[in-house]
């Protein structure tokens, strides 16, 4: 499959086309943990992640809560 690069939290990224976002948050060890995804200036529902797929250029944030005091 072809590359695409995209930006992930201010860093150019480059992966494999086809990519969902549930992808992306295995990939980075997210998915035990609580986090929200910002893909190009809107929030995706965690129902989505896995039918969203990670467009060429796309601007991606993600946060996740820390916990503290």
């Amino acid at each position: 499959m072809p590359a695409i690069k995209f930006h992930l939290n201010g860093e150019l990224i480059q992966k494999t086309s086809g990519q969902s976002l549930a992808e992306l948050a295995s990939d980075l060890e997210l998915t035990k943990k609580k986090f929200a995804i910002e893909m190009n200036g809107e929030i995706i529902p965690k129902s989505l992640h896995a039918s969203t797929l990670i467009e060429e250029g796309a601007v991606i944030e993600i946060v996740h809560a820390v916990g503290g005091g």
